[in-house]
């Protein structure tokens, strides 16, 4: 389901908030189109955070590969690099309204990124929303070969330990489906997404210096390794 924003209405970002924990999110129809359509799909993507797959030869690039992981360092390169014309594609969802809200939920902390650096140049990287328990993935991108997964990989620890029980991806793409994503239905996505957003979860409890074999212990086991 898909209802169109009246260009005399504006969006705030906790009314932004406020759409998500209803289970609606915004997209726009282009970079160049200024407005935003209100989406409620029927069938909602989640990967659930206690049932990951990492595919075996993804485990070894998070050990081996020689990537750099951060968060919350670089909004703007982050979403600068999801907007980015791909193979295949010119344009994306993302227009100047999108950057506008999320730029602001980043500063009051709603807002996070997963940065994946090689040899210091951001090669990838994801950002998504966190509210109570729950959260939502909006965007990833990838310049170098797995970074994106890299990203993700990192992202589902971070969401693990901080007590994150909801991860909702919108949709189910083959590049999702290999980490055990899957489609539930909207009654049974509202069930969960009502709970998630009643807890209390930190998304920085994860410490910054977490070694790869560390991150692959929490998503697979659901510990910290050491």
């Amino acid at each position: 389901m898909a209802a169109r924003n009246s260009p005399l209405f504006e969006i705030t970002p906790q009314m932004l908030l406020r759409a998500y924990a209803c289970g609606i999110f915004p997209m726009a129809e282009s970079a160049d189109d200024p407005q935003l359509y209100w989406i409620e799909p029927q069938a909602r993507g989640v990967l659930p955070l206690d049932a990951l797959t990492i595919p075996k030869r993804l485990a070894r690039t998070v050990r081996q590969a020689g990537f750099e992981v951060a968060f919350d360092l670089d909004f703007e390169g982050v979403i600068d690099g999801c907007a980015a014309p791909r193979p295949g594609r010119r344009s994306t969802w993302i227009n100047s309204q999108i950057r506008s809200l999320y730029r602001d939920l980043f500063r009051q902390g709603h807002c996070h990124t997963v940065e994946v650096r090689l040899d210091g140049r951001l090669v990838g990287g994801l950002y998504g929303v966190a509210l109570g328990g729950a959260f939502f993935g909006e965007s990833m991108f990838s310049t170098e070969r797995d970074a994106s997964k890299v990203a993700l990989v990192y992202l589902c620890a971070r969401l693990v330990f901080g007590g994150f029980t909801l991860l909702d991806t919108q949709f189910v793409t083959e590049h999702l489906r290999q980490f055990g994503a899957m489609e539930i239905d909207k009654d049974e996505f509202q069930s969960r997404l009502h709970k998630a957003v009643e807890l209390v979860a930190d998304f920085a409890r994860l410490p910054s210096d977490v070694t790869p074999e560390q991150v692959l212990g929490i998503v697979m086991n659901g510990d910290l390794q050491t």
